[in-house]
């Protein structure tokens, strides 16, 4: 039997999110910032980083697992350093709280870093990276994640999913493209979400406890998963634990527990960010190039850059099961 679905408007995800979190301890600007991030996940149709933490957040918070009324400390170690301290509470809070100060010293001296420091897990890069092209800048953000990579030629898993992202501004405002991907085969909860199913994941997602390939979500799940692009994206994931764990002082991969588990110690997880001024290098030249890269793109038929041309949506389509569970959530 087909998954009962009902069309559910943005506003509505946001209000109700942002209820359930206020519900379960979090405050009132925390869970706004929260919902916000939910909202556009579940816009642009990424379930994983949408609605289907929410019932995970909430529990958290009623554990302590993730701090909703901490206060994050921003502070400037050097000119163009920006850190952020999330005191165990939510990523989406602390890059907020840093936001502006990030922008303002990027774009007074062409180049800046952003570092949050021990957060909860901020579940999609791009949300993030977005925020920071729709300011004028290049942005290039990494994270890490609770280990479940294992080497080329290994079986024990030392990276996590560890997500690249970047955007790039355009002209006129906006964004001419991003992209946001996991440096493993393929993001965990879609081989989470085979598991459930009982459906089979195709070979190359994950290797078995042994280090064997395997189509069993299950057994993949039991043992690791395989880096996208075998030594070249293990290079990138080795790159995003160097930048989110140790440049942030955070949480090693290996080190993380499981990110949905109802107890168990904090993610105290770390994001960095590079933002950089465009033409701060070449002036005009930049929008020239960028102008004859995406000509070069868009001229093809069936090709596009990614994160372009995406349709704005007012409402989407949501699992009934899912939003009863957000409808009780929110009315605890």
């Amino acid at each position: 039997m087909a998954e009962e679905k009902i069309i559910i408007p943005l506003d509505e995800i946001e209000q109700k999110t942002a209820q359930a979190l206020i519900a379960h301890g979090a405050a009132n600007w925390v869970a706004a910032e929260v919902a916000k991030a939910v909202r556009q996940a579940e816009s642009v149709g990424n379930m994983i980083c949408g609605l289907f933490y929410l019932d995970s957040y909430c529990t958290q918070l009623k554990t302590g697992r993730v701090k909703g009324d901490v206060d994050p400390i921003v502070s400037q170690p050097k000119s163009s350093a920006i850190e952020v301290d999330a005191q165990l509470g939510f990523a989406q809070a602390a890059f907020a709280k840093g936001f502006e100060k990030a922008i303002s010293v990027a774009k007074e001296n062409g180049i800046a870093s952003l570092a949050i420091r021990h957060s909860h897990t901020c579940t999609s890069m791009g949300y993030f990276t977005e925020q920071i092209a729709n300011a004028g800048l290049i942005a290039v953000g990494m994270t890490n994640a609770p280990a479940c990579v294992s080497p080329p030629g290994g079986s024990k898993a030392v990276l996590g999913t560890n997500p690249i992202s970047m955007a790039v501004p355009a002209k006129d405002g906006g964004i001419s493209f991003k992209f946001d991907q996991s440096t493993s085969a393929i993001a965990i909860g879609k081989i989470r979400i085979a598991a459930a199913a009982g459906e089979k994941i195709p070979f190359g997602w994950a290797v078995d406890k042994n280090g064997e390939p395997t189509d069993d979500p299950v057994a993949g799940l039991e043992g690791s998963l395989v880096s996208a692009g075998g030594y070249k994206g293990y290079g990138f994931g080795l790159m995003a634990e160097i930048f989110a764990a140790a440049v942030t002082g955070s949480n090693n991969s290996v080190n993380t527990p499981p990110l949905k588990a109802a107890e168990g110690g904090p993610h105290d997880l770390g994001q960095f960010y590079f933002l950089l001024d465009p033409t701060v290098y070449s002036g005009d030249a930049f929008w020239d190039r960028l102008e004859t890269l995406e000509e070069a793109v868009s001229s093809q038929a069936n090709a596009r850059l990614p994160g372009s041309n995406k349709e704005t949506v007012s409402e989407v389509a949501i699992s009934k099961v899912l939003w009863d569970t957000v409808l009780d959530l929110a009315s605890k």
